[in-house]
């Protein structure tokens, strides 16, 4: 009796298989009991999976899956077309059994059939190779620079090498091609022309991704950790003090308009989600991203979110330079007014999207942003420059008036990377707050360090501007605050 038929008869049948019992869009394995997540090898190759094989059967599985969706036999939700997929990937790999023992290449084990299922499902609907990577709950960032040079960020910050990602950097462009089109709610074009890719992926991460312009294929996925994260637990987390914490509390309930600057990976994303916890359940809040990374809308905190996503278009540029398809934040920011919000918070700030936050903030509801910056003030001469992106007709002087009225505070955020033995250890931490004020010289503003960085590179006070004492009114620890000054800021 063969293994095949023992498996077939013995085993169970193959719907037993766990791409049977997981959820739609991946179950995260998470960190097992006792393991320190913070020094765990990341996933080993799986050895027993024939890649090639696995991108054979996903095309004859794409190719059945098209000829029943297309054939209109039965219109297929995402969810069914998935179980419909189960189904073909089971039958194909029960022939690929069958083959393999007909052609005296002996037959498969319990484990090689999960393994290739689970591989060709997940190339089809899911990451791929990827997949493993990203359901792993101690990785928080996967960097790729070609096939098989991979770095995962674990969740204590210690870098390691990861497991290749394809067989061949050709192979891996070809994937996130597919990746790129196969959505049906906001499907991206990745092509020569078009050489960049962004966007979000099942289950909250982003990824990004460059091509042809690049010596090889690059990829960095951001998987957002800490959802429903609030002050407290980042001060738990040693990334801020008690007395910030209070602080930044208070600027969030009395609707100051906040920037989170820093350096890639400092964590603005999570702090903006810790300070909008902050907001009342009851508000109506919109989110303005180019793609959806706060989730907002997901966490329940709030009873009512309506996130806009922008949408890049496809084909030449009209005379009034769009592509056909593109929906700007610009144009979701003047949707959103008719929508009864009580709060706008927009997103990453990189370009010209600047303009839909300077709106937002001029509505006066306390809108919260993040941009990239090397420090707190870097981070206002940034914000100039993104806005004069927008044309010769926004001068310097007009994008740093309209800053100056329309920010309150800029929290700077700071990444400090240590090598260990094995890798290395990064640390992220509440740099500085800056209060920002209209100037009446060069350069059009004024500046307060509220907090300054001490020499450990925590954020400590440092002089509070008359104005930001009411926050007392809100939960600030004026006290604190004042007992911590240094003595020449004390009044």
């Amino acid at each position: 009796m063969t293994e095949a038929y023992q498996f077939a008869n013995g085993y169970g049948d193959l719907t037993c298989l766990p791409i049977f019992s997981q959820a739609a869009n991946g179950v995260p394995h998470g960190v097992p009991s006792g393991l320190d997540p913070a020094v765990a090898s990341p996933p080993a190759p799986t050895s027993n999976v024939d890649w090639a094989l696995v991108s054979t059967l996903r095309a004859q599985a794409s190719e059945q899956l098209s000829q029943v969706v297309q054939s209109g036999r039965a219109r297929l939700d995402k969810e069914a077309q998935q179980e419909l997929g189960r189904s073909i990937v089971l039958d194909l790999i029960e022939s690929a059994m069958a083959e393999a023992v007909d052609a005296g290449l002996g037959s498969w084990s319990p484990s090689k059939q999960q393994a290739t299922a689970q591989a060709v499902f997940d190339s089809l609907f899911r990451l791929g190779r990827l997949q493993p990577l990203v359901d792993d709950d101690r990785i928080e960032n996967i960097v790729i620079v070609g096939h098989d040079n991979v770095q995962l960020e674990l969740i204590g910050g210690t870098l390691v090498p990861g497991p290749s990602v394809a067989d061949s950097d050709q192979e891996l462009i070809d994937f996130l091609v597919f990746l790129a089109s196969r959505s049906e709610v906001n499907a991206r074009s990745f092509s020569e022309a078009q050489p960049s890719l962004h966007m979000r992926l099942d289950g909250g991460s982003r990824l990004a991704a460059v091509a042809w312009v690049t010596t090889r294929p690059s990829v960095v996925i951001r998987r957002h950790r800490l959802m429903r994260v609030t002050l407290d637990d980042l001060v738990e987390r040693d990334m801020m003090t008690p007395v910030l914490a209070s602080f930044l509390r208070a600027a969030v309930r009395a609707r100051c308009s906040i920037v989170v600057a820093g350096a890639q990976g400092a964590g603005k994303t999570t702090l903006v989600r810790a300070l909008c916890a902050e907001i009342d359940e009851l508000e109506a809040i919109g989110t303005f991203e180019t793609e959806y990374e706060l989730h907002l809308h997901e966490l329940g905190r709030h009873k009512v979110v309506i996130p806009w996503e922008a949408r890049p278009g496809s084909g030449e540029r009209g005379p009034d330079g769009r592509q056909s398809g593109e929906f700007t934040l610009d144009e979701a920011l003047v949707d959103s007014f008719r929508f009864n919000l009580s709060r706008q918070i927009v997103g990453e700030v990189r370009g010209k999207e600047i303009w839909a936050m300077i709106k937002a903030m001029e509505s006066g509801t306390g809108s919260i942003s993040t941009t990239h910056a090397a420090d707190a003030v870097a981070a206002v001469r940034k914000l100039v420059t993104c806005a004069m992106e927008a044309g010769p007709h926004v001068t310097q002087g007009l994008a740093t008036s309209k800053l100056a009225a329309t920010v309150d505070l800029i929290v700077q955020l700071s990444l400090q990377t240590k090598v260990v033995p094995g890798g290395a250890h990064r640390t992220r931490r509440v740099a500085e707050v800056i209060a920002l004020a209209p100037g009446e010289k060069e350069p059009g503003y004024a500046t307060t360090h509220v907090f300054r960085t001490d020499a450990a590179g925590v954020a400590v006070p440092d002089v509070l501007p008359d104005e930001y004492r009411r926050l007392a009114q809100h939960g600030f620890d004026l006290a604190a605050y004042l007992a911590s000054q240094p003595l020449g800021a004390r009044t």
